[in-house]
Parts: structure tokens; C-alpha cells; sequence
């Protein structure tokens, strides 16, 4: 048996099967395209099927790939076992109505004992149990021993889904050896034990199964196989699991070298060396194919897996930061075979960076308050933590849930995941009520929209905002009418219309429609639910019929300045995908006539730099007078094209290209000015977060640039005014001013030190004895909580030993701080279960640390109460 590692055996496998006609097809992304049933690529036939659907022609009828996968539905168990990983990668070769069974059998066992050198006397194989067809072959053709050949049942041996392609599979097996196994006299492939370990699974799709259950042979079956790249490689280097292989130890070697820590040495360490090199690989891989940590979807995997390694990290102890540095081992190893990840790599080290950063902000607080709760727990005999404590340690602190449950069964305890599932369908529901409100489109309710089905418009306005039309459709309140007379309001629906229906982010056209007895006000245009074009419309005068014929005129003005926003975001999407990195892409808009508002996806906030490049860029495109034109075309001549689009969303298979010279290529349905210099000047408003992950850049064109302009010349004369200084000396003035402010603020904190210095000493008078313990409590006015906290260590560091709480009423505000000395820590006192008790009194919450704690308060008639009940606490606390 050959000793062949991963990056070879990858090459073997797709040269093997190239010299059997196969087409090498490179490994798609871990992003399915067009298959919304799928958050990730889990196996090598995922981004397959539409050739097995016959969706789509395949390029060859025989392909071979390597595929990129993540699993994620176990990954709790990933790191706690050698065999669970999150990414692998899948070998495979397919037929798509080309050769079946014994061809994909024979050339399997070729490849396995020729190519590799596997002894035949180590390979055994499982069938479906009524598959005699596979059993001849492996029998008749190949020479298996019949005893070798294990019948097993559909949950092993079929492969299907609820309707479609389906068929029996037969899957080949090593024999590791008897040391590996039971002992049973019964011992083969399907038993539990770790002696026979499945390579490669052989699909024969050869049915069509119905609604009905039933099962129809396909007239062309095809072939879909699979065997685990690391797995066969750790077969063949004698590697006793996947993190032994020689590629996968390097980088847990190296997880090593940063941890100080040695594999094998603790069940625990071991844990968290395997999580680190596993999770390292997958979000490297994550990152380079456009995956940005969020909350929802494949960025909430990604979070996850950032995360749980950061995690990991501390657990061994690695303080700093140092991801990346496992990354680039990853991208040192495998960029080869995947040269995107090295083209990528300041951009996947940027991205996991500033997860890292993040997490790092609250790992430490988000910790000590589940070890409160863990504390909490405990003494009340509880072994669940609540739904609600669950969601707030993700809500506040970003802690997956996973991460909470695994930290919590370090302990023992559980977490409660149907409480937390409550909660976090409140937040989201709260979420969709509130885009609900922000909507257009509440025109819908009290509008029975099927009676607007069945019409049809022709839309006419890429080439003219004039058209002369019939009115074939008139509702008033939802109800079907024959006319519309003055002073009423309705919808009305023409056979052709140069109108633009709301659409893609562009609000709808407003303008008139008119014929010699009517006038009327178009006030918003929108689709009905069968995509049908509706006018709404105000009689101005005269009254309008089904039948009769009318000119439809577009607001000239408010199409032109929409024309300019929308022709807008198509540059500034290019000009942010050139500045900030390919992973840049929409996640939303609206085209208004006065403003347009971009959502984009990033990991961290555009700089001031980053913007005024990206506007810069913008404008630069504006004055080149680059050519705007559309193409009309199919959807797979777009891609080859470079079109930018969400290529994982269903499109029509014809669809429109907007095109900016050579500079910007977008699917895009909306109207757009004919030439860039229309759009005349591009100014970025503002940047903001509207989401994990996701930003937003609000930006104005042409005449509303102008007019900002101006009222920023007006502000700057005003501010001058005021200021008594030129334009050109303003910014030296507001300068000195600023200096001035701040040599006053010293010299207030110098007051306030002053002011807290003498009060010290009757504060210290107040002492009192507690069980042994030194306390003081004390309530100051006017103190905000800086204030405090200083005051708090002056008291603590001339006390020497004690507990003290301090509180303050400052503009309507309660401030508490609560400080205890380490030797009084070390009897049990916890400076934050104290303060959290107090501000409950007055309505309020904080805490901390077990040295130094603080927290706010609501009710300002109960301090007194609250700072009477320490010494109850205290005692408490000693039991």
C-alpha cells in the first residue's frame, strides 16, 4: 500500500479519472449558487444537481472534482473526537447519462487496489439488499468473495428524497484489522465498532420516485460517488484519524507552538488543539469564498467558528490575538491546490481579524457573567440556565448559543434552547415589524389583490416617458369600476404604460395621464401580485372609462433624478468592491429622487480615507462620460460576461445588463441615465452599521448636490459669524477653541479631586464593623461616576481592608460604585453581587468584578434603603 499524503492523493484521484475521459471541474464555492435548499455545500454532488435535475447541460457527461464541504450539524462534537471535522473535502466522479454500475465499480476497485496499492484482501463492500445487478459485478466481475459482499437495508444502502432521482448506493470498506474490532464472530461492514471503516460511497441513481411513494426506472441513470479526501488519505498514511494526517498535524504542530501546550498530553488540551486546526481550515476557506460573520445564515456559521476557536485559544491559555497566524499556515499549505486563498489572504486575515477584535471587546465580561449564572445555578440546585439569561449572553455579549451550551457542559449543566428559540423569534419578529412599518407597500391591505390578477402591461419606459394607451383596468377601494370622476382617487391599470413600477430598490414613477375630457395626478406606481403594472391615480378633473384612451406622461424631473441615484449605486457598488475587497456585495437599496441608500456587505467600518477613495473613484467614472447601454441576453452569457449578481438567487433565464463602459456590469431591470456625466456630481452622505455584517452608505446626485452645497456655504458663513473669524482662518479657530475647553475641563477635574479629597475624610468616619469586616456606605450629590470611582479608590486605598459602596444623585441620575480590598475577597464578599442587590432597590442594575463593581439606579427616594441593606449582604455573602 502506497504512503500517499492528501495534496498528492487529490491529484491521483482527478488524473485517474481524466485518463477515463473525465472532465476535471474545479471545486465550486461553499456558497451554493441557485439552490436556496442549501445554507452550505455539504457533498461533492451539491452543486451538481441542476445537471442531474436536467436543469442545466452538464459541460461534459463525465465529470470528476474535488469538492470543498462544511458540516456544521455536529459541531459540538467537533474537537471532542479525532473523527468530527466542520471542512473536508469530497472526491468524486460523476455520470450523467453516460456509463453506470459497472463502470463506476470496476474503475473504484481499480483505483483503490492498482492506483493506491490497497490489498484486495482488506477491501470489502456493502450493496442494497436487493440489488443482485451490483452483486454480479462485484462477484462476477471483480472477484469479491461473496462473503465480503454485506447486503444492507435503505437507511444504509438507498439514497433518496422525499420525490425525484433515487437509487440503491454500494459503499467500500477497509478492514483496519481485528485489533480495531468487537470481537464478534459477526463482525463486518455495518457494525458499530471502529474495525471496518467506510471510503467510497457508489450512488447509482436509477429511479424517479412520485408523490405517491412509487418508483420509476430512469431511462438514463446516472453515477454519483464520494469518498473523503482526508479520510482515504489517513487510511493510506496510517494515521489513526483525520488530525494525524501530515498536511491537517502541521497546522495542529504549529497550534502547539503558539499554545505552549503538547497533543496527547490532556483529553482537555487535545479538545481545543483539534478545534483550533479544524475550525482555522473552515473559515479560511469560509472568508475566501465571500462568507462575512453575521447573525443570521453562513455568517452566522462563520461567527461561530471564529468564535469557538477564540474560545479555545484562552482555554490554552494564548492571550493575544492569533488566529491569523494559523491561517496563513492553512494558506501556506493548500495554496497549491487553491490558489484563490493566497490571492485572498489580506482579505481573509482582515475579516477573521476584526471577528477576533470583536469578540475579544466581550469574551472576558460576556465569561465572568456566565460564570455568575454557573455560580447562581449551582447553589440553587439548578441544572438549566433560563431562555432568557441564554439570549442575553448572544444578544449582548455574542456569544452563540453553542458556545454557551458547551462551556455550560464543561460544568454539567444545560442550557435551555426552546426558551432562547422564544426569544430570539421575539427579537425577529420585532425586526420584521418594524421593516413592516418602514414598508411601501401597506397599499396592499384592504385591496383584495386577486381581483388585480389576470391583467397584463406592457412596460414602455426604457424608451420613452410618453405613451398613448388604453385603460383596460379601474378599482376604487378594491373594488372593480367602470369609471373614476373627479375628486376621486383609484388605481388604474393600461395595456401599455412608460410608467415605472416600484421595483428592485427603484420607487415607482409619478407623473399624469390625460386624454381631452380627463386629467389625472399619478402619485405612486407599483406591481400587482402578478406582476401587472397599477397606476395610483387622483382625479383632477373630467372622469376616466374602461376602454377609453389615454396619453400616460412621466414626471420628467423626478425620473431624471432618480435615473442619476440609480445609475449611481451601480458605480459606487463597483467603486466599493475596487476599495474594499471582491466580498463587497448589495444587500439592499432605495433609489429616491432625492437621495440614494446603498447596503453593502463588510465586516467593519468604511474609514474616512476608504470613503472619500470610493467617492473619489465614483466622480472620476461620472466625468470619463462612460456609456450607459443595456444588453439583453441569457443568464449564463451574463456570467461569462463578468456581470455582477446574486448568483445564489433565481433569475429568469433571460435577463437585462446594465453596463457602464468597461467599468461597471450589473443585471439590473431598473432605468438608468444614458451617459455617466448625466448624473453630473456623486457626494456620500453618511456611512453607518445597520446589521452584523452588513452597512450602509447614503449618498445624493446632481441637483440635490448642488443644493447641498449651497446650504453648506450658508452654515460655514454662519459658523464664521458667530465665531467672528474669515472662512479661511475657521478651522485655527475652532481649534483654539478647542484647546480652551480642554484647559478648562482640567481645571474643573482638578476642582472636583480637590473638592472629593475633603470630603474624604468624613466619609472614612463613617466607617463601621460588619461582622469584622471594615464597611462603609455613603451617599455624595453632584458625583458622576467617574468622579466616584476616583473617590472609591481613594477611600479604599487609605481604608487598607474593607468593603465600601458609595452612591450619587447627579441630574437625576443614581450612581453606584462598590469596592472591596483583596483580603476581604478571599473570605468570599463579591463586590458585584453586592452592587447588583443595592441598585435593585431603586430600580436599577449593574455589576462586575468580585474587587470593583458598579451599576445605576432609577428611583432616587430609595438610596438611602438601598445602601442600609450592605450589611445584610455581607453577612449573607460570609455564610
Amino acid at each position: 500500500m502506497k504512503n500517499i499524503g492528501l495534496h498528492k492523493m487529490r491529484r491521483e484521484f482527478l488524473q485517474f479519472f481524466k485518463e477515463k475521459n473525465h472532465l476535471i471541474m474545479p471545486s465550486f464555492s461553499l456558497v451554493p449558487k441557485k439552490d436556496k435548499s442549501l445554507l452550505l455545500i455539504n457533498a461533492g454532488m451539491a452543486p451538481l444537481k441542476p445537471y442531474f435535475t436536467g436543469e442545466e447541460i452538464p459541460p461534459s457527461n463525465r465529470v470528476v472534482t474535488c469538492q470543498k464541504c462544511i458540516r456544521t450539524a455536529d459541531i459540538e462534537n467537533v474537537g471532542r473526537t479525532d473523527r468530527h471535522a466542520t471542512f473536508f473535502e469530497m472526491l468524486g466522479n460523476f455520470s450523467f447519462a453516460d456509463y453506470f454500475k459497472k463502470e463506476a465499480i470496476g474503475w473504484a476497485w481499480e483505483f483503490l487496489t492498482e492506483r493506491l496499492g490497497i490489498p484486495k484482501e482488506d477491501l470489502w463492500v456493502s450493496i442494497y439488499l436487493d440489488d443482485d445487478e451490483a452483486f454480479q459485478i462485484w462477484k462476477e466481475n471483480i472477484g469479491v468473495d461473496e462473503k465480503k459482499i454485506v447486503r444492507l437495508g435503505k437507511e444504509d444502502n438507498f439514497w433518496e428524497l422525499e420525490v425525484g432521482p433515487c437509487g440503491p448506493c454500494s459503499e467500500i470498506y477497509v478492514d483496519r484489522g481485528v485489533q480495531f474490532g468487537c470481537g464478534e464472530f459477526t463482525c463486518k461492514p455495518g457494525c458499530e465498532c471502529d474495525r471496518f471503516i467506510e471510503v467510497w460511497n457508489l450512488v447509482f441513481t436509477q429511479y424517479d420516485k412520485d408523490e405517491n411513494g412509487e418508483y420509476h426506472p430512469l431511462e438514463h441513470p446516472n453515477i454519483d460517488t464520494g469518498m473523503g479526501l482526508e479520510r482515504i488519505t489517513a487510511i493510506m498514511e496510517g494515521a489513526q484519524n483525520i488530525f494525524e494526517i501530515r498536511e491537517i498535524r502541521k497546522i495542529l504542530e504549529f497550534v502547539e507552538k503558539v499554545s505552549g501546550k503538547t497533543y496527547g498530553s490532556d483529553p482537555k488540551v487535545d479538545t481545543s488543539l483539534r478545534v483550533i486546526t479544524d475550525h482555522c481550515r473552515a473559515m479560511t476557506f469560509l472568508v475566501s469564498d465571500g462568507v462575512l460573520p453575521s447573525n443570521e445564515g453562513r455568517g452566522y456559521v462563520l461567527r461561530r467558528l471564529i468564535r469557538r476557536a477564540a474560545r479555545h485559544g484562552k482555554l490554552l491559555g494564548i492571550e493575544e490575538m492569533f488566529l491569523n497566524s494559523i491561517v496563513e499556515k492553512v494558506i501556506e499549505s493548500w495554496k497549491t491546490e487553491y490558489p484563490e486563498i493566497k490571492e485572498r489572504e489580506e482579505q481573509i486575515k482582515k475579516v477573521i481579524k476584526a471577528e477576533e477584535e470583536k469578540f475579544e471587546e466581550t469574551i472576558h465580561q460576556g465569561i465572568n457573567i456566565l460564570e455568575n449564572y454557573i455560580e447562581n445555578m449551582i447553589k440553587n440546585h439548578e441544572e438549566c440556565l433560563n431562555g432568557e439569561e441564554a439570549f442575553k449572553l448572544y444578544d449582548t455579549y455574542g456569544f452563540p448559543l453553542d458556545l454557551t451550551k458547551e462551556i455550560l457542559e464543561e460544568k454539567g449543566l444545560r442550557a435551555d434552547e426552546d426558551g432562547f428559540n422564544t426569544y430570539m423569534d421575539q427579537q425577529r419578529n420585532r425586526a420584521r415589524k418594524a421593516r413592516e412599518g418602514l414598508s411601501d407597500s401597506g397599499w396592499k391591505n384592504g385591496h383584495p389583490l386577486e381581483i388585480l390578477k389576470g391583467y397584463q402591461t406592457t412596460f414602455k419606459g426604457y424608451e420613452t416617458i410618453t405613451w398613448e394607451s388604453e385603460v383596460i383596468g379601474l378599482f376604487i377601494d378594491g373594488e372593480n369600476v367602470n369609471r373614476i370622476t373627479e375628486g376621486e382617487e383609484g388605481l388604474l391599470i393600461l395595456k401599455e404604460t412608460p410608467f415605472y413600477a416600484e421595483s428592485g430598490g427603484q420607487i415607482g414613477d409619478i407623473g399624469h395621464i390625460e386624454n381631452e375630457s380627463f386629467k389625472g395626478k399619478v402619485i405612486d406606481t407599483k406591481h400587482t401580485i402578478d406582476e401587472s403594472i397599477i397606476h395610483f391615480i387622483k382625479v383632477q378633473t373630467g372622469t376616466i372609462n374602461i376602454g377609453d384612451m389615454v396619453w400616460a406622461n412621466v414626471d420628467k424631473k423626478h425620473r431624471g433624478d432618480i435615473k442619476r441615484n440609480h445609475s449611481a449605486t451601480h458605480l459606487l457598488h463597483r467603486a466599493l468592491k475596487d476599495v474594499l475587497g471582491n466580498h463587497v456585495n448589495q444587500a439592499g437599496s432605495i433609489v429616491l429622487p432625492n437621495r440614494l441608500r446603498f447596503d453593502f456587505t463588510h465586516y467593519q467600518a468604511v474609514s474616512r480615507e476608504e470613503l472619500e477613495k470610493v467617492e473619489r473613484i465614483v466622480n472620476e467614472k461620472i466625468l470619463e462620460s462612460l456609456e450607459v447601454k443595456t444588453i439583453e441576453t441569457s443568464l449564463e452569457e451574463s456570467e461569462k460576461m463578468g456581470v455582477v449578481g446574486l448568483f445564489e438567487d433565481k433569475y429568469k433565464a433571460q435577463v437585462r445588463v446594465v453596463q457602464m463602459g468597461e467599468y461597471s456590469k450589473e443585471l439590473c431591470g431598473g432605468t438608468h441615465v444614458e451617459n455617466t456625466s448625466n448624473i453630473g456630481l456623486f457626494k456620500i452622505i453618511s456611512e453607518s452599521s445597520i446589521a452584523s455584517g452588513v452597512r450602509r452608505i447614503e449618498a445624493i446626485t446632481g441637483r440635490t448636490v448642488y443644493k447641498y452645497l449651497n446650504e453648506l456655504e450658508k452654515d460655514i458663513n454662519n459658523i464664521s459669524y458667530v465665531l467672528k473669524s474669515s472662512k479661511n482662518d475657521l478651522l485655527d479657530r475652532v481649534h483654539s477653541i478647542t484647546e480652551e475647553i480642554k484647559e478648562k475641563e482640567k481645571e474643573i477635574e482638578l476642582l472636583k479631586s480637590k473638592m472629593a479629597s475633603s470630603i474624604a475624610d468624613d466619609i472614612l468616619n463613617a466607617k463601621q464593623d460588619t461582622n469584622g469586616i471594615s464597611l462603609i456606605t455613603y451617599k455624595i450629590e453632584n458625583m458622576d461616576m467617574d468622579s466616584l470611582r476616583n473617590l472609591g479608590d481613594e477611600i479604599r486605598d487609605r481604608l487598607g481592608s474593607g468593603v465600601i459602596v458609595l452612591a450619587s444623585v447627579d441630574k437625576g441620575k443614581i450612581s453606584f460604585v462598590s469596592m472591596v480590598t483583596k483580603d476581604i475577597v478571599a473570605k468570599g464578599i463579591h463586590a458585584g453581587n453586592i452592587v447588583k442587590e443595592v441598585a435593585k432597590i431603586t430600580g436599577g442594575g449593574g455589576g462586575g468584578r468580585s474587587d470593583m463593581a458598579q451599576a445605576g439606579g432609577k428611583d432616587i427616594s430609595k438610596v438611602e434603603e438601598a445602601l442600609n441593606i450592605v450589611p445584610i449582604l455581607i453577612s449573607e455573602q460570609l455564610k
